[in-house]
């Protein structure tokens, strides 16, 4: 949101030993007629677990979302008391859009480890997804007074109080992650979206500036920096016209008005963007992104 919400569970990382033991298959014994069940040991079982959870991982990073939350599944069976496995399987069940199974393997979690900060974070981001940005709030305040330096933390806070209409507290929180993660450039854009609003639009493109020399093919950044210096004066129209015309061939949604609400986008900011758009000499650039943006029941800026 404002750039998109910050990933879910981007604070918790998950530690899984490196040196777990694989899952083994034990074969059936030499003498096939003799009944034989292997049970195996606590340690063996522990392994076991482990190794599934480690796999799952390797899944969720390689995208295989749906096989990652099955073999997660299994890791909780094999060790039902390990927050570790539960939060895996909340990952994993949130990205197959299995929000759901991820609030109760997030809640299983904090109940077997409620001072494990990033569980607290992850609710809140879940939370913030599900447009509850008040309990987002209370729960992403709660796992900072655990760990009061995770930058993805203060982050998704201030989206939440954007959400909210807390525009001074989001711009504070904002400033706290881009000063916790070096060239954090969703939160050094944020404030840009802040402080527009506000009507401190040199410092907003000041802000959105930086976030280009640090990232410099962020769409939304481009776009928004081409809305500020197009009212800012005629000598800078050359360059808002060459930055919005990057914008949408990187991004064609941020042609729509809705899409640009659903990232934090004021309608101060969506007002003057609209403006822009309608130039003649951005006509062909806004029919393009038009016929490429996702379809949706969105109105374009235009």
């Amino acid at each position: 949101m404002g750039r998109r919400l910050w990933r879910l569970l981007s604070s918790l990382c998950l530690t899984l030993p490196l040196t777990a033991s694989p899952l083994v298959v034990y074969g059936l014994p030499a003498q096939a007629m003799v009944p034989y069940v292997y049970l195996p040991q606590d340690k063996e079982l522990e392994g076991a677990g482990l190794g599934i959870a480690q796999a799952a991982a390797r899944l969720l990073r390689l995208g295989q979302a749906e096989d990652a939350a099955r073999l997660a599944e299994l890791t909780v069976r094999l060790l039902p008391e390990d927050p570790r496995g539960w939060v895996l399987l909340a990952e994993a069940e949130l990205r197959s859009n299995q929000i759901d199974k991820a609030v109760v393997a997030l809640g299983r979690a904090k109940q077997l480890d409620p001072n494990n900060a990033g569980i607290w974070f992850a609710e809140g981001s879940l939370a913030l997804r599900n447009g509850k940005p008040q309990d987002a709030i209370g729960l992403l305040r709660r796992g900072l007074e655990l760990d009061g330096k995770n930058a993805g933390a203060y982050f998704d806070l201030g989206n939440a109080q954007i959400l909210l209409g807390n525009n001074e507290a989001a711009l504070g929180s904002f400033e706290k992650a881009a000063n916790l993660r070096k060239d954090f450039w969703e939160a050094i854009n944020n404030q840009g979206l802040v402080l527009f609003e506000a009507g401190r639009s040199g410092e907003a493109i000041g802000r959105w500036q930086r976030v280009l020399k640090i990232k410099p093919d962020i769409a939304e950044t481009s776009l928004a920096l081409a809305a500020a210096l197009y009212e800012r004066s005629p000598a800078d129209r050359a360059e808002a016209l060459r930055l919005a015309e990057s914008a949408l061939a990187e991004e064609p949604n941020y042609v729509k008005e809705s899409f640009q609400k659903e990232q934090l986008w004021g309608p101060r900011l969506r007002a003057l963007t609209g403006r822009l758009l309608a130039l003649p000499e951005l006509k062909p650039t806004v029919e393009r992104a038009l016929a490429n943006a996702s379809s949706g029941d969105g109105d374009a800026s235009p």
